[in-house]
């Protein structure tokens, strides 16, 4: 049996999301009134983090949020041993604090313990899906919020259309021939920076489908084998990156879509010599070429000094 392997950044059961108290009325107006209940800010997206002593999640009592911040809060569920809610603060910037801002949580989550950094990321993803479901996109219509923020309905009458939370999949692999491992930039990056092949699955397609097409589309490489390795949430926005590694079975590449300008083949002594600068650490592209490099060397990548890494994630 192989060995498990570590949890992804943003990933884990850290919160019991009681799906079944969201349709009761009573014990959600008991939890927002409870002056133990914790509170997640978002504001445009960003999320509140401590400064120091050390990197941490800031967490709000309900006396911190104006009423109308409390209507609007959806339950992500018991953490900590307490009610837990996110709350979308309005447009305007938020006081500024000696120790807390309000940064991206992409920059921000590797340092965070891991199981801020999850809570963090299931209250971003939520509040981006509720910001796109505020008309009925069968009507037009106007939508409200039902079952404590997990269900968005049409308020017309005859329509009732109803939208649930929902993620995008996407592959992300690393595709080698053995000794070499495929990476790809796109032009938009700053020069040195490569990553693994990702790609969002289309209607109608397979993961593994989904992998071949993506890695053919993107490098020219023809994939023969692939075999899953894992997954972690990426709520930037809204999306599922289902983690595989692959083999390759031819090695010309070229780039006919035109989506990265550039593709190479890189030998583990080249990712040890900073050669091409790295995804970070919280992302599961860094994972997955580490864990090659593991395997091809015996050593593992974070004890190499020349590694370079890049602070942009995929």
């Amino acid at each position: 049996m192989a060995p498990p392997r570590p949890r992804h950044v943003y990933a884990g059961p850290y919160v019991d999301r009681v799906s079944a108290l969201r349709r009761d009325a009573a014990w959600l107006a008991a939890a927002l009134a409870d002056p133990g209940t914790r509170f997640v800010p978002v504001w445009r997206s960003q999320s509140l983090v401590r400064r120091v002593p050390q990197p941490g999640a800031v967490l709000l009592g309900r006396e911190a949020l104006p009423a109308e911040g409390l209507a609007e809060a959806i339950l992500l569920g018991q953490y900590a041993g307490a009610a837990c809610f996110v709350v979308e603060l309005p447009a305007a910037a938020p006081a500024p604090s000696a120790d807390a801002e309000f940064v991206d949580l992409r920059l921000a989550g590797g340092a965070l313990p891991p199981e801020e950094a999850g809570l963090l990321a299931y209250a971003r993803a939520l509040v981006y899906w509720r910001s796109r479901h505020r008309f009925c996109g069968r009507c037009g219509a106007p939508t409200r919020a039902l079952q404590s923020g997990h269900v968005m309905a049409c308020t017309r009458e005859g329509c009732d259309a109803e939208f649930f939370p929902r993620i995008d999949p996407a592959i992300i692999v690393l595709v080698t021939d053995g000794e070499r491992a495929l990476l790809g930039r796109q032009a938009a990056w700053p020069a040195g920076r490569y990553s693994t092949i990702a790609g969002f699955v289309e209607p109608g397609e397979s993961l593994e489908d989904a992998v071949v097409r993506e890695v053919r589309e993107e490098t020219g490489v023809e994939v023969v084998e692939a075999e899953y390795h894992s997954s972690q949430p990426w709520p930037f926005p809204s999306s599922l990156m289902v983690g595989f590694r692959a083999r390759a079975g031819t090695t010309a590449i070229a780039c006919p879509d035109g989506e990265l300008e550039d593709a190479r083949w890189f030998t583990a002594e080249e990712v040890a010599a900073g050669t091409p600068a790295l995804p970070p650490p919280q992302s599961i592209s860094f994972q997955l070429i580490a864990d090659w490099f593991e395997r091809v060397t015996g050593r593992p990548l974070s004890d190499e000094p020349a590694v370079r890494r890049w602070t942009a994630p995929r």
